[in-house]
């Protein structure tokens, strides 16, 4: 999508210049990690868009057919259809699945459905062919194994779920979800804004508060400590940037904008406090489990206890 430039000499920009703005942002801006953070990119790519394509090279030949030439066309073009949308949402299926320590496998391998209706789609093409019967079945298996060997299987096994009650993974990946689309409603009310800074500062926002949600989806049991900033901080955060968003494309409000950037800044230093608090938990509560099971190993005598300088005796002299 493209996006309206707004440098240092754009009507509206910032009329700082590029090492002025870095200053400051480093010394007055929230502290931010320190590893760069990267776009996420779209996973539908050109390969799946060239699947949407191609069967409109049916539906246009179809016109120039007899009846019967004309059904066949028309069903070939919405079974390759039905297969273009099978895969691009096993795709994005499968980039969801990724991004995620903890997930569940699709409940629908769709990469593989799409393989198989793309075979019957090229099987459907090859009927009436001079080879009979065995055109369509190569065709069909010959398209089939083409779209496996390009996109590959969906997962079929779920990932970290060892040892993690289901119960537990089901209410986060509820809450998840929720909290995702907040995001994404933050993201498209941004959008009619048209402020590339403004867009760029709440990208930066909503990353911190992924960083909250993989805790979570690393332990479920921070759930419960997080919940608050999971629903009701980022329902407030959505309908607060609905609101400013109304008011800015009115009369583009300075002292609006400056008050929406401030809230910004506080709901990030919050969701970042929760989460170092969390992963600081997290460490305790290891800390204590090596220390429990240490000391359970020593009474066993399954593990020497070492000797500390104390107990070192002296040596004899000769």
């Amino acid at each position: 999508m493209a996006r309206r430039y707004g440098g240092e000499y754009s009507p509206g920009g910032d009329p700082r210049s590029d090492a002025e703005r870095s200053s400051n942002a480093v010394s007055t801006g929230p502290k931010r990690g320190k590893k760069t953070r990267r776009k996420r990119v779209n996973p539908v790519g050109a390969r799946v868009n060239i699947l949407f394509m191609l069967p409109f090279l049916w539906a246009f030949s179809a016109f120039f057919r007899d009846p019967a030439g004309l059904a066949q066309h028309l069903g070939v073009f919405a079974v390759l259809m039905l297969s273009a949308w099978l895969t691009r949402e096993g795709v994005i299926a499968q980039d969801a699945y990724a991004q995620r320590r903890v997930a569940r496998r699709p409940a629908i391998p769709r990469k593989i459905f799409g393989s198989v209706v793309m075979g019957l789609g090229l099987g459907l093409a090859g009927l009436g062919s001079a080879y009979g019967m065995a055109g369509p079945v190569i065709f069909g298996l010959f398209g089939a194994g083409l779209h496996f060997f390009a996109f590959g299987p969906d997962p079929l096994r779920d990932k970290g779920m060892e040892g993690i009650d289901e119960f537990q993974t089901d209410r986060v990946a509820r809450a998840i979800d929720t909290a995702e689309a907040y995001l994404a409603a933050m993201t498209d009310a941004m959008l009619r804004a048209r402020d590339r800074t403004l867009e760029s500062r709440l990208t930066d926002f909503q990353s911190h508060v992924r960083e909250l949600l993989r805790a979570v989806e690393d332990d479920p049991q921070n759930l419960t400590a997080a919940r608050r900033y999971l629903s009701v901080y980022l329902e407030g955060a959505r309908d607060a940037t609905v609101k400013f968003v109304e008011i800015y494309e009115r009369d583009r409000n300075a002292e609006a904008r400056s008050d929406y950037v401030a809230l910004l800044d506080d709901l990030e230093q919050n969701f970042m406090l929760r989460t170092e608090t969390l992963r600081d938990n997290d460490r305790q509560a290891l800390d204590i489990e090596i220390d429990v099971l240490r000391e359970r190993l020593e009474r066993e005598g399954l593990r020497p206890r070492i000797p500390g300088p104390d107990s070192i005796p002296d040596p004899q002299p000769r």
